[in-house]
């Protein structure tokens, strides 16, 4: 698939991973909540419940329409909803960007890209299947392995350390930024523009 710019139409669907409620507000996991609420404060939106399953902001983001979508169920079933709002707004799974976190990436560091494997990332296989592709873009927000003998699973909801939380909001404002750069100019200049840093 060489496709660069997501989505063929004019719209397209970003897809933010988390878990809801207070409880899980401020994990790992939730990375992808966090960069969605940026992009919503950027565009001067609020999340309203929609009838797909997720929370759901419409709005532009640069020069392009878009749907804010984060999934009221739980991680490993956010494939329903994803699917959901992609089918409410006609957007084929090349339009639809998942924002999530990547245990094999350092913490800060973004990568870019379309398709792959989940890489044990139950979100993403939820999503895999609803789609029935892989080919969807994923920005992937690094957050590092667990230490020691942590099990992945128990580090993936427990918040982030004091030391991380220091450049946290400047690493979510970034990956808001790499979105933006890969809805406006596509996948390769994304991709020059912030796997360097």
């Amino acid at each position: 698939m060489e496709q660069d710019l997501p989505g063929a139409g004019e719209q397209i669907v970003l897809a933010g991973l988390g878990n809801p409620g207070p409880r899980y507000a401020g994990n790992r996991h939730n990375v992808g909540f966090m960069v969605l609420d940026e992009l919503a404060a950027r565009m001067g939106g609020k999340f309203k419940a929609h009838k797909s399953g997720a929370e759901v902001v419409e709005g532009r983001l640069a020069g392009r329409k878009v749907a804010l979508a984060k999934p009221r169920s739980f991680m490993n079933l956010s494939g329903g909803p994803v699917a959901g709002t992609a089918r409410f707004f006609k957007v084929g799974p090349d339009g639809v960007v998942v924002v999530h976190d990547e245990l094999d990436l350092p913490y800060g560091s973004l990568r870019l890209k379309l398709g792959g494997g989940d890489n044990g990332h139950n979100g993403l296989r939820s999503i895999t299947k609803s789609l029935g592709t892989k080919d969807y873009f994923r920005v992937r927000f690094g957050i590092g392995r667990p230490p020691g003998r942590m099990d992945p699973a128990d580090y993936v909801l427990k918040d982030f350390s004091t030391v991380e939380r220091k450049e946290l909001a400047l690493n979510v404002d970034r990956c808001a930024d790499a979105v933006e750069a890969l809805v406006a100019h596509g996948l390769l200049a994304a991709q020059n523009s912030f796997h360097a840093s």
